[in-house]
């Protein structure tokens, strides 16, 4: 049973723009893929879809999440939210409640599984309060529990997002460019906790990236996309600024070091991150 398994997957804008067209994928349990491709390649889009938080196209089509259809053929199934609660969704601009405090917003990870009257006061039983904090402790930032979400640096408040999804019990994270807006060693943090979540928890781990050679420190596996196409699937470790160049040609520039060589493995030196992360997925 695959942890995402997606068919003949489209999607059409209103404006007649498709950013989707006829994606297939397989994402084993366990594994942490990187999904790359340039602006406006539809790796976001790919994401929500994944999440059920749009439709595709009304077209023979199908996401289904460890063995569960999500939606079918364009249409969301009714027990969505069900679904997603094995979806830990991470979010370019951290999704957190800043004038919130920090455990608070990680402790919205727990909704799902709490009674109506505890949603609706905030009355988080002891147990999910200790969880939480046992997983702001596991980032790194434990010691921030009681400050509000909007006093943390960028970096902070996505480790909060993901301790959050390990309070949520999800057993898969999509993460949408978690690292855009953030500084190298912030990104290096993140993406450190992105690998642990998935070897020591063996959660998988879908994350769209805009930098190649993040991706092949990190995973082990590249989804590539190319105006709403699945253009290159297979091992990090092949992919070479030559190959980059003929998938995307002119786009590849938003993918590389503009100091890569044609032939060569990407250089990894202005990042540096876990030089064997690639081999340890």
């Amino acid at each position: 049973m695959e942890a995402i398994r997606i068919e003949r997957l489209s999607k059409t804008f209103s404006n007649g723009r498709k950013a989707l067209d006829e994606i297939d994928l397989r994402v084993e349990p366990g594994e942490m893929v990187a999904l790359i491709g340039a602006s406006g390649s539809g790796k976001s889009t790919l994401l929500r879809q994944i999440a059920g938080f749009t439709v595709s196209d009304a077209q023979p089509s199908q996401i289904q999440i460890l063995g569960r259809p999500i939606q079918q053929n364009g249409r969301i199934v009714r027990e969505v939210r069900r679904i997603r609660r094995d979806i830990g969704f991470v979010f370019q601009q951290f999704n957190l409640v800043n004038r919130m405090t920090v455990e608070t917003n990680v402790l919205v990870g727990a909704l799902a599984r709490l009674p109506l009257w505890r949603r609706l006061t905030g009355a988080f039983p002891r147990g999910e309060r200790e969880l939480s904090l046992a997983a702001l402790r596991e980032v790194g930032i434990g010691d921030h529990a009681r400050e509000r979400a909007g006093n943390l640096s960028g970096g902070q408040q996505q480790r909060a997002a993901l301790a959050r999804a390990l309070v949520q019990q999800a057993r898969i994270i999509l993460a949408d460019e978690p690292i855009a807006s953030l500084d190298p060693e912030s990104s290096r943090r993140v993406m450190e906790m992105l690998r642990k979540l998935n070897t020591e928890h063996r959660l998988t781990v879908l994350v769209s990236l805009h930098q190649v050679d993040i991706a092949m420190q990190y995973c082990a596996r590249t989804v590539a996309l190319r105006k709403g196409k699945v253009v290159y699937d297979g091992r990090s470790a092949d992919l070479t600024p030559a190959l980059l160049q003929q998938l995307y040609g002119d786009d590849a520039r938003e993918l590389l070091d503009e100091h890569a060589s044609d032939d060569a493995p990407l250089a990894s030196e202005s990042y540096p991150f876990a030089l064997d992360a690639a081999h340890s997925t």
